[in-house]
């Protein structure tokens, strides 16, 4: 992961789950944040600078503060299949799309 910084410049390092907390960690491996399980859902995947959680059918995501700043139908763009840097790849049928963390598409390609 690359030590980039979004919203309010926190470097995010990991997540973990205890219990019905997830906890997030800095670069440094100290924890500088909690948040619900039952607010966030299911973590899909996370980078230095943002993270994805699944709810229901949509995807939300969220900055490295917990701060949700985008929310997508999972029908829109298929299953997240990893998150790297400020881009996620999704499948979506027989193709594998790279979209930017604000969910613009940048490239599609067959998936093998």
């Amino acid at each position: 992961m690359g030590l980039f910084s979004f919203g309010s410049g926190k470097t995010l390092s990991t997540i973990q789950q205890r219990g019905s907390f997830y906890e997030l960690y800095d670069a440094s491996g100290k924890k500088y944040k909690t948040v619900s399980v039952a607010t966030l859902g299911s973590i899909v995947g996370y980078s230095s600078t943002y993270f994805i959680c699944q709810r229901g059918a949509f995807y939300e995501f969220y900055d490295s503060e917990a701060k949700k700043f985008k929310t997508i139908a999972i029908a829109t763009i298929g299953e997240i299949v990893s998150v790297t840097g400020d881009t996620f790849v999704s499948r979506r049928g027989a193709f594998l799309e790279t979209y930017d963390k604000n969910c613009k598409k940048i490239s599609t390609r067959p998936a093998r």
